[in-house]
């Protein structure tokens, strides 16, 4: 990011940025871990979509998926790791200096 332009977008985590995994990553910061199926309905995606893009949240190293058995019913957790953590504050920082800049 260039100090000497605060309109600098190159610096945008476009893992992130995309509308899901922006709503996926706002969730987590303030429940994780949280059970898939509240997860896909908190962010109003199907279950396969929603799939599709904590694979690249995970890939990226942001978020972690555990799945165990709860009785005898299969569940998934999504917890965002430190990486995802960090990520998401720097996201939010440089998305702040942008609007602050336009203001």
């Amino acid at each position: 990011m260039s100090d000497n332009n605060p309109f600098d977008h190159s610096q945008i985590d476009d893992v992130i940025h995309g509308r899901l995994r922006l709503g996926v990553m706002a969730y987590l910061s303030s429940v994780s871990p949280a059970v898939f199926g509240e997860l896909r309905d908190k962010v109003g995606a199907t279950d396969g979509n929603l799939s599709t893009h904590l694979k690249k949240l995970e890939e990226a190293g942001y978020v972690h998926q555990e799945k165990r058995f709860v009785g005898k019913r299969p569940q998934t957790r999504v917890f965002l790791t430190d990486a995802g953590r960090k990520a998401w504050l720097d996201w939010i920082s440089r998305m702040r200096a942008i609007m602050d800049a336009a203001e």
